[in-house]
């Protein structure tokens, strides 16, 4: 359910206004290089929080502006991730379960953007744009209503050809006409500031994307914890990384390299031209959606497989790695099957199938330069299996 539109100074737990939060499980600013410290860096420009891309080194060195892990803060990061305290968040929560999370929001049609490692003018502008206008605007609109009820959205988009990941097209369109009679209502106040609001939604395709995201998150939060399970409530890519966590292990992150990329670049690029900047994402696998319901959405298949067969395939082949099959969360072309939920390290390692991930591309030097699937590593699945001591020997699967 969504339930609030707020700046994240107001609502995401232990944020302050000299705090940037970016994806990744929990490092130091030491720790960060490349395109997601270039991030963090744009983040602090855009704040106010420095003066020059130097001012902000120092601040950052020194600790006068503080880094954290979204995940340390219930938040969720799209690549890199980057939230600081002005930024407006989605407020969802799982309400059967009581947890919450938060999301910043989309930013737009263009290839150059914060969480891509991009900062310019034209990127302040735009999140500025966010933050004053599209921001408050949703806001009033989703008081006004109630709140949002997100699942049957995404329930309904599963069958209208998105997969809640890669494809977030129907959904994006599903919410704006949930609000469309409350947006009439603000629009009787602020006319200019509607307009721009459905503009920016109607050019932004990706929109629902920071949505699925935050039900995402606020689900997995759900399914951690719980004694002796063995099911991931978590993945995360850093500048550095791979890493999972796992309801029954509480909060260690099991690490690895990153994930192996089978890809479609944009015009002008090449798998060389690749950086990895960090995303959370693909806690919509963990929850059924993404690259587990991929088969919902062929209209992907140019980057996302190749062929409706493939995509078939690759969807069936996690049903092999998983739990169960969502109750809600259904495929029409798999006779309307419950998505594969649910990613056991165990069957994971015993299997060597490993979770696939649909997902962007980031390139050197800021910017999206393609899409694809991408292949999470097997080895932080062996070594959090590994730590049930009755499935030691059933772990010592070769990657």
């Amino acid at each position: 359910m969504l339930v609030d539109i707020k700046p994240a100074i107001q609502v995401v737990p232990g944020m302050t206004r000299e705090t940037i939060l970016t994806s990744g499980p929990p490092m130091t600013w030491p720790d960060y290089f490349g395109g997601q410290r270039d991030a963090v860096i744009g983040g602090a420009l855009h704040e106010g929080l420095a003066k020059t891309r130097e001012d902000a080194i120092v601040k950052l060195n020194t600790g006068d502006i503080a880094v954290s892990s979204c995940h340390e803060h219930d938040c969720i990061g799209s690549v890199a991730g980057i939230y600081t305290a002005s930024m407006p968040v989605f407020v969802v929560d799982d309400q059967r379960s009581g947890t919450r999370a938060y999301c910043n929001f989309y930013e737009g049609p263009s290839r150059f953007r914060l969480n891509y490692g991009a900062y310019s003018d034209e990127v302040h502008d735009n999140l500025q744009h966010i933050a004053e206008v599209i921001g408050p605007v949703l806001a009033d609109a989703v008081q006004l209503a109630g709140g949002v009820p997100l699942k049957p959205l995404m329930q309904r988009a599963l069958h209208m050809g998105d997969e809640l990941h890669s494809r977030n097209t129907a959904a994006t369109i599903l919410f704006t006409r949930e609000l469309f009679p409350k947006l009439l209502e603000v629009a009787r106040r602020r006319p200019d500031d509607v307009h721009a609001t459905l503009a920016f939604i109607r050019e932004s395709d990706y929109f629902f994307l920071r949505l699925s995201m935050a039900a995402a998150k606020a689900t997995a939060n759900a399914a951690h914890g719980i004694p002796g399970s063995s099911v991931v409530t978590g993945m995360t890519i850093s500048c550095r990384d791979f890493a999972i966590r796992v309801s029954g292990l509480g909060e260690t992150w099991f690490h690895g390299p990153h994930p192996k990329l089978r890809g479609r670049f944009f015009e002008g690029f090449s798998e060389k031209d690749v950086e990895w900047m960090g995303g959370e994402s693909h806690h919509t696998e963990v929850i059924g959606l993404g690259a587990f319901s991929q088969a919902a959405a062929f209209g992907l298949q140019a980057y996302q497989g190749g062929s409706a067969e493939a995509m078939a395939a690759n969807n069936l082949s996690m049903y092999e790695i998983t739990v169960g099959e969502h109750p809600d969360f259904r495929i029409p072309y798999f006779g309307f099957r419950g998505s594969p939920v649910g990613i056991d390290v165990l069957k994971v390692a015993r299997s060597g199938i490993v979770p696939l991930i649909d997902g962007g591309l980031a390139g050197r030097g800021g910017g999206q330069i393609g899409a694809g699937v991408l292949m999470a590593p097997i080895e932080p699945f062996i070594a959090a299996a590994a730590t049930y001591p009755a499935q030691s020997e059933a772990t010592t699967v070769t990657p």
